[in-house]
């Protein structure tokens, strides 16, 4: 039976950089062989931040066009019970009313060389849920999974908070499967926020001979080990470079997956990094980063590795999340009312009270 719906309903909607309103708008409407989704948490991610403040990536510059679109409402690290949805979607995905869903960040085309090659996650319209006008996010007590979106099931017996997770650590366990970790590797990442928290769980489980997590903040360097770090490194008190050279008889690390979005962390990692050594870059980062490139050629041969959303890695992801092997309660440290998004963003740029902080629509 499907559950009343209203008429209207409460969302965030962009209007441009430095300007997300709290609105009052209609809920949406599926067509044939979509989902109607009850929205029960929606994570603020860094690049949701950037978006907000402006940054070249998503609103252009002289060097690129604009990426995102205004009047739409953002959020693309969700969760949601279905509330209403055809035959067709049921069959399709696997679902039915009151089943707790969420949708990959990305919806696929399905008909660019990038889809056909089952690389969906690099779809050349690239419509990402909260960025684009087709695809409007979870801001809001409602939103729509469109007929060509990934949809995957999800426990009902964890908290919300916890299970819109489950888009984050996707995207960190993307960048630990780009690393090719191998069981004698020392694998560095450094951020422990909520994506370097997933790579340092998702390296763990690789087997690796030990990682290695880095961070200004004591607090989420302690949330590291919880997640499976080997050895923290403080990198306003320690020299990073010199602990990880005297670890590997001076070759340095293996692997460095970066998950900070710091400029500094780039030339941090080429300079951490042995010869012929993996590094992986995941972050959004708000400005232009300029390193020396020799270090990546003629000093080291490195090989250097972009990794971006979670691809195939979602099923991984929740699996992990409900067997209660994070400390999700540390990770997700606040939940705030939709109404006070803007504390949520403000919490999100400070950095050092929160971890990751999610909306619930009412």
């Amino acid at each position: 039976m499907t559950a009343q719906i209203p008429e209207k309903m409460q969302a965030v909607v962009c209007h441009g950089p430095h300007d997300y309103r709290l609105e009052e708008v209609a809920v949406p409407q599926r067509g044939p062989g979509e989902a109607l989704i009850k929205v029960e948490a929606v994570g603020i991610c860094a690049s949701d931040l950037k978006c907000y403040h402006g940054a070249a990536k998503f609103w252009g510059d002289e060097n690129r066009p604009a990426w995102a679109e205004t009047m739409v409402i953002p959020g693309h690290e969700f969760v949601g019970r279905v509330v209403d949805l055809d035959d067709a979607a049921a069959a399709r995905w696997g679902i039915a009313v009151g089943d707790r869903v969420v949708s990959e960040q990305i919806v696929p085309c399905w008909k660019c060389r990038f889809c056909l090659r089952g690389q969906y996650h690099m779809c050349q319209p690239h419509d990402l849920y909260g960025f684009k006008r087709r695809t409007p996010g979870a801001m809001a007590s409602y939103m729509v999974y469109p007929v060509e979106a990934l949809v995957h099931k999800v426990s009902g017996d964890i908290p919300p908070a916890h299970a819109a997770f489950a888009e984050p650590l996707s995207c960190a366990l993307h960048a630990v499967e780009r690393a090719q970790i191998l069981f004698e590797d020392t694998v560095v990442v450094a951020g422990c926020g909520p994506i370097g928290l997933g790579m340092i769980a998702g390296a763990k489980a690789k087997n690796a001979l030990r990682v290695i997590a880095l961070d200004m903040a004591p607090q989420k360097l302690e949330l590291a080990k919880k997640c499976g770090a080997d050895l923290t490194i403080n990198i306003a008190e320690q020299d990073a470079v010199q602990i990880v050279k005297d670890l590997t008889d001076g070759y340095g690390a293996d692997v460095y997956i970066e998950g900070t979005g710091h400029p500094s962390a780039v030339a941090q990692g080429l300079n951490l990094l042995r010869k012929c050594g993996r590094y992986v870059e995941y972050s959004v980062f708000g400005s232009d980063v300029t390193v020396d490139w020799s270090i990546i050629s003629d000093d080291k041969e490195l090989d250097v590795l972009g990794a971006h959303l979670g691809a195939y890695c979602w099923p991984a992801a929740i699996k992990m999340i409900e067997s209660g092997i994070l400390p999700m309660d540390e990770i997700c440290s606040h939940q705030l009312p939709l109404s006070e998004f803007q504390q949520g963003l403000d919490l999100v740029a400070d950095g050092k009270e929160s971890v990751k902080v999610s909306l619930i629509p009412a």
